[in-house]
C-alpha cells in the first residue's frame, strides 16, 4: 500500500471508530434511560395500586347499595300485596324468614325458579360468608344471599317479621333488609379484620334497607356479649330492629 493510499484508509478508520464509539454511547445511555423510565413506572404505579383499590372497593360497595335498594322494595311490594304486612314464616333450624324471605319476594324481581348462585341481585360483590369456605350468595344453605330480612323471629329478638307497615312508629329508622355483617356486626366493605370473621366489634358498617325504602351504609352497635341483631342500639345510632 503507497502512501496516499495508507493516508485515505486512516480517515475511514477513524469514521468507523467514531461510529462505534457513538453506537456504544447510544446502548449506554438507552440502559440508563430505561432503568429511569421503569423507577418512575414503579413509583406510579406504587401510587396507582392502592387508588385502584379504593376504587374497586366503592364500586363493590355501590353495587351492594343499587342491590339492596332492589330488595327492599320487593320486600315492601310483597307487604303491598298482603295488606301491609311484612314476611313471616315459622321459625325452624333449616330457614327462618330472615334468609327464607327470598323465596317469597323473589318473584318481584323477575326470579323464577329455583334459587341459585345466579341470583346476582341477591349477591353482594364483598360477601366472604362466614363458617363456610364459600360467601353466603354462593351456599345453598342461606339460599344463595348474602342479605337478610329483618325477621329474627325468635323468643325475645326485637325484628318486623309479620308487622304491619303501618305499624312500625319509626320507617326511617326501622331496618328491614341487610348485609349478613349487620347481625354479627362484622363488615365487608371498611373491615377491620381483614379477611377474617372473628372478633365481632362495635361500630362495623354495614349497607342496610329500611322499612321507609331508604339504604345507607351505617355503624352497628355491638355491647360485646351478644350478636348485634339480638338488641335495639343504644341512643346514638341510628337505626333499631324493632318496628316499636
Amino acid at each position: 500500500m503507497n502512501a496516499t493510499e495508507q493516508s485515505g484508509a486512516l480517515p475511514q478508520m477513524n469514521v468507523r471508530w467514531r461510529a462505534f464509539a457513538l453506537s456504544v454511547d447510544s446502548r449506554a445511555f438507552g440502559l440508563a434511560d430505561l432503568l429511569v423510565v421503569l423507577g418512575v413506572l414503579a413509583f406510579l404505579l406504587a401510587i396507582a395500586l392502592p387508588i385502584l383499590a379504593k376504587n374497586a372497593a366503592k364500586a363493590r360497595q355501590a353495587q351492594c347499595v343499587n342491590n339492596l335498594k332492589q330488595i327492599t322494595r320487593a320486600v315492601l311490594l310483597y307487604a303491598d300485596d298482603y295488606k301491609g304486612t311484612l314476611p313471616i314464616l315459622d321459625p325452624s333450624p333449616q330457614m327462618g324468614v330472615w334468609w327464607g324471605y327470598k323465596e317469597l319476594v323473589k318473584g318481584r324481581l323477575n326470579l323464577v325458579g329455583a334459587s341459585s348462585p345466579r341470583d346476582r341481585v341477591f349477591a353482594c360483590p364483598s360477601d366472604r360468608g362466614y363458617d363456610e369456605p364459600r360467601p353466603f350468595h354462593l351456599s345453598p344453605k342461606f339460599d344463595f344471599g348474602s342479605y337478610v330480612f329483618n325477621g329474627v323471629n325468635l323468643p325475645g329478638m326485637p325484628n318486623v317479621a309479620g308487622k304491619t307497615i303501618g305499624s312500625i312508629k319509626r320507617p326511617d329508622k326501622t331496618l328491614l333488609m341487610m348485609e349478613w355483617t349487620a347481625h354479627a356486626p362484622l363488615s365487608w366493605h371498611k373491615s377491620r379484620t381483614g379477611k377474617n370473621n372473628h372478633p365481632f366489634y362495635n361500630d362495623a358498617e354495614s349497607v342496610v334497607g329500611f322499612a321507609d325504602a331508604h339504604v345507607d351504609f351505617i355503624k352497628i352497635y355491638y355491647d360485646g356479649l351478644d350478636a348485634a341483631y339480638t338488641r335495639d342500639p343504644i341512643p346514638g345510632y341510628d337505626y333499631k330492629y324493632s318496628g316499636d
